[in-house]
């Protein structure tokens, strides 16, 4: 099991309230800071493959991945950029893979929806990512590591038959994993009402999987909602599902948004954002702004003087330890 430092790599102490609420959002505005300029990046022709942003739904990233130990794993689809972000901060290395660069996260072959770095993994396989995440929760048991896995993934996965395969398994052979659904309301343009029938909760307590859900847009709400849930999975070393009830305030990808524009505008009028940032003292808030747009900023500038691969330059190598990036990579300045 992670030692109580090690559980705490990636989260701040619970008795530092005004900490945990300048890290929230510094970690917030920077991924909302960072898809802002990637769609404005897309539509300048400057990124390769499409690209799925986050854009309201922070909150949630935040507020779970801060309770994981470095060496537990995180899986995420096609829309992943807040995930990252909250997990690594590598802004820069996550702009070079969009960008198609060598020096990106996978050489500049796999953008967002391909990344493998350390203990973060994304595909944009529907489905596809559950079974292999509670694979990796069951390895992770089976060598005593005490690490755990969290998988996130859509209300519109909820279709694909793998999940249930996978929630099966979990379940049986208890794996430590969290299913995090991420409910935004809207698969592509299909409203959550029209494509999942039934309740959300009883598909992961049909195969005798503790869930629970939680809606909210509120960073520290959800922050606290998920410490004792990350602990449960990893004391007892068994599967959880739990659903957050979401809004994804901009398109599906790039420009397509078939939603009522009444309907976004009164979820605009409770997201995250500014819900923390009302917290904060103005001077701090400022410049964690100022600092995300920094840094923002220096990763496109980056990222604009890296090559595009090569024959010589493959982008990820194996090692004893399984697959890290070209040797050649190398990480730009940070703020």
């Amino acid at each position: 099991m992670p030692t109580p430092e090690e559980a705490q790599l990636n989260s701040p102490p619970c008795s530092d309230k005004d900490g945990i609420r300048e890290r929230l959002y510094a970690q917030m505005v920077l991924i909302r800071r960072f898809e802002e300029r990637i769609l404005e990046l897309f539509a300048a022709g400057e990124l390769f493959g499409t690209t799925h942003c986050y854009i309201g739904q922070e909150a949630n990233a935040v507020g779970i991945i801060n309770h994981l130990a470095q060496r537990d794993i995180v899986f995420s689809s096609h829309r992943c950029h807040g995930h990252f972000l909250a997990r690594t901060g590598k802004a820069d290395l996550l702009m070079a893979e969009l960008m198609g660069r060598a020096t990106g996260l996978v050489g500049g072959r796999g953008g967002s929806q391909h990344i493998c770095y350390e203990n973060f993994y994304s595909n944009g396989v529907q489905g596809g990512i559950v079974p292999t995440a509670t694979g990796m929760a069951l390895a992770e048991k089976m060598q005593g590591t005490g690490a755990i896995a969290t998988v996130f993934m859509g209300d519109g996965t909820l279709g694909e038959g793998l999940v249930y395969e996978a929630f099966n398994l979990a379940s049986l052979w208890s794996a430590p994993i969290l299913f995090v659904i991420e409910n935004n309301r809207w698969s592509q343009s299909t409203p959550v009402e029209k494509q999942v029938a039934g309740s959300m909760l009883a598909r992961g307590q049909a195969f005798g999987i503790d869930s629970g859900e939680i809606e909210s847009t509120d960073a520290e709400e959800l922050y606290k909602h998920f410490g004792p849930i990350v602990n449960k999975v990893r004391q007892e070393q068994r599967p959880h599902l739990e659903v957050v009830h979401t809004y994804r305030l901009c398109h599906h990808s790039k420009s397509d948004d078939m939603r009522p524009a009444e309907e976004i505008e009164r979820h605009r009028q409770n997201e995250p954002l500014p819900k923390l940032r009302s917290r904060l003292k103005q001077e701090v808030a400022k410049r964690l702004d100022d600092e995300a747009r920094t840094q923002v900023e220096q990763a496109v500038t980056w990222a604009r003087q890296q090559p595009f691969p090569s024959a010589s330059t493959l982008g990820i190598r194996a090692t004893a330890d399984g697959f890290s990036p070209a040797e050649n990579h190398k990480t730009a300045p940070q703020v």
